[in-house]
């Protein structure tokens, strides 16, 4: 059984998790050894170039951030999320912390993708003004352009793009490391006294 599944951060064993699972030969990502998030990413995504499966490339990013996160023990976690009275969207990353959700939003490459990123983060601070959302990619050139859009506040919802590649995914662990994470509580729609 793969260690994915093992730890829950999979459901059950397609196609992406045995690709995943054979990234690093004789390993499992339990047993990898890094110098830090930034250096864990570079291994499993090179090891992912070589095996030339670009259709998988998204799905296999995603197990390398939740593995990641799950080996810094920044637990836990929810993948593929729903959060109350935020419509229509499924997080990719959702942590909370302190009745806040902090939200990681993992694209490949950016292209148009960072506005549907954005979209999703003004809908979470609709409902959660103090939420945190970023964007996780391994797109370098269009990192450097969409930054740039958060400061000019061309880009409104997204506190920070983060480019896998570089020191921020580094100072990102770092600063959810600080963090206690715990699962969300069970709200009720309404609340009041009822009349029947």
């Amino acid at each position: 059984m793969s260690e994915l599944v093992k730890r829950q951060i999979a459901k059950k064993e397609n196609e992406t998790t045995i690709l995943f699972d054979s990234l690093i030969p004789n390993q499992t990502f339990l047993t990898v050894n890094y110098k830090s998030p930034e250096d864990y990413i570079k291994q499993y995504w090179e090891a992912l170039q070589k095996a030339d499966k670009p259709t998988l490339r998204g799905n296999i990013f995603e197990y390398i951030i939740y593995t990641l996160l799950y080996r810094e023990g920044i637990t836990p976690f929810y993948t593929q999320a729903k959060v109350a009275f935020v419509p229509n969207v499924n997080f990719d990353t959702l942590l909370y912390c302190q009745a806040t959700p902090v939200s990681l939003s993992l694209k490949t490459s950016l292209r148009e993708r960072y506005k549907q990123a954005d979209l999703e983060a003004i809908a979470l601070k609709y409902v959660h003004r103090k939420s945190k959302c970023y964007l996780l990619t391994m797109d370098s050139t269009e990192a450097k352009v969409q930054k740039a859009k958060i400061l000019s506040g061309d880009i409104i919802g997204l506190d920070e793009i983060i480019d896998c590649n570089t020191n921020d995914i580094n100072t990102l662990v770092d600063e959810l490391k600080k963090m206690q994470f715990t699962t969300s509580q069970k709200i009720d729609v309404v609340e009041g006294n009822l009349v029947k």
